[in-house]
């Protein structure tokens, strides 16, 4: 799809503002969730790259490739995440994280198979899991606004630590 006869959309920021405000509290409770349960910030930069590349929201993709080389992903396994099950370089509890954030994102193929959450239920606890299924839940929101405003990729850079 060409964005070049693109029609200009809804800022939904300066139009509902208080339910942008409600996303990001929503957003602020899931990361607080995953704090809370141990669940690392690199892991969950793993899940919102993901689910981006399923839903092909470049917006998310770019931001959150940024965001994880920012806290110290290399660029292998950024590169690879596309294609996570047919490499190695991922461990057993990543893999069911992703594993778990594919089944969530794509709920419409079959809901998310008892395989897979069983696999999530043995390398995470059960906050951890709570907060795994909140953050996937999270970001393809974010990636249906992204994806339905047209917000355009590339200007975004990571907050400075």
């Amino acid at each position: 799809m060409s964005n070049s006869a693109a029609i200009s959309r809804v800022a939904l920021k300066k139009i509902t503002p208080d339910v942008s405000a409600a996303m990001g509290s929503l957003h602020a409770a899931a990361v607080s969730a995953a704090q809370d349960a141990k669940v690392e910030p690199e892991l969950l930069e793993l899940i919102r790259i993901r689910a981006s590349q399923i839903n092909g929201c470049a917006f998310c993709i770019d931001m959150h490739t940024k965001d994880a080389r920012a806290a110290g992903e290399t660029e292998q396994r950024v590169h690879a995440l596309n294609a996570w099950q047919e490499t190695p370089f991922f461990t057993a509890r990543e893999r069911a994280a992703l594993a778990l954030t594919e089944a969530v994102t794509l709920v419409h193929d079959g809901r998310v198979p008892d395989a897979v959450y069983a696999e999530a239920a043995e390398v995470f606890d059960e906050s951890q899991v709570a907060a795994l299924i909140w953050a996937a839940t999270v970001i393809n929101a974010y990636n249906r606004i992204a994806i339905a405003t047209r917000m355009a990729p590339g200007g975004y850079q990571p907050a400075k630590k």
